[in-house]
């Protein structure tokens, strides 16, 4: 994956791949190499990009290395598809989640080492709003129905799935202690996430309602409320620790 801050710099860049591989015998296949551009506007700029004088085709999401990448550079394509992908594997397993026979703390056990690792494989580098929240709130819900084998036609809130499963909503909250504890490898090694995560850039906000940054949802999941005091709490591995259990055992 080659990236660029913009056309002339990529086509370099990919100008560089072609003439390197020649030397080695290869050819980049102009039918498989595809170009996106991330973007928040409405529609995204077109981007004309040419190998082997072939332009190459400008999609609008692409996968690399498992999770999803869409122009608007926001996860919630990646997260629908993670739902989905958890959900085709909970049928899979359908005959052992769903039975009776089979205690539920064992049941409980099996989705969450086998399905729930499938559903938020990559969650360190989500957006969390408060819409994906209650998707995935909706989605936890989801399992625990099935498991107890609850009909929609019984109309039993979700706190009474929760009291007959034995169990606390925690799929959020294990995505944000997963979310802190990599921030937190991130921040104390000083390289070069460090400065993706913390950076700035020039230039002037967009109008309306800014995009819900992960900091700033950490910040409130851990309830500092401001971004700075992460950063500074961050350095004392024992402190972080506890701000992390304690804001998990709370379930904020």
């Amino acid at each position: 994956m080659l990236i660029a801050e913009n056309k002339e710099d990529l086509q370099k860049l990919l100008n560089i791949v072609q003439e390197e591989s020649r030397k080695k015998g290869l050819e980049l296949n102009s039918k498989k190499t595809e170009m996106m551009v991330i973007s928040r506007k409405q529609e995204s700029p077109k981007c004309d990009i040419f190998t082997n004088e072939v332009k190459l085709k400008q999609t609008e999401k692409f996968k690399y290395l498992g999770t999803i990448i869409s122009n608007d550079g926001k996860t919630n394509r990646e997260i629908s598809e993670r739902t989905a992908q958890a959900k085709v594997n909970f049928q899979k397993m359908k005959t052992i989640l769903t039975n009776k026979h089979i205690s539920i703390e064992t049941r409980k056990r099996a989705l969450h080492f086998y399905i729930e690792p499938v559903l938020i494989y990559g969650c360190e580098a989500w957006t969390i709003s408060k819409q994906i929240q209650n998707k995935l709130e909706a989605t936890e819900m989801w399992f625990l129905r099935r498991m107890l084998r609850i009909p929609w036609t019984a109309k039993k809130t979700n706190e009474r799935v929760l009291n007959e499963a034995n169990k606390r909503r925690s799929l959020v909250r294990t995505i944000r202690k997963r979310q802190a504890t990599f921030l937190g490898h991130v921040m104390r090694r000083g390289k070069l996430e460090h400065l993706v995560t913390t950076g700035k850039l020039e230039g002037i906000r967009s109008r309306g309602r800014q995009r819900e940054k992960i900091m700033d949802g950490l910040a409130t999941w851990l309830g500092t409320g401001k971004v700075s005091d992460i950063l500074a709490a961050v350095k004392d591995r024992d402190l972080w620790r506890d701000m992390i259990a304690n804001a998990y055992k709370q379930g904020t």
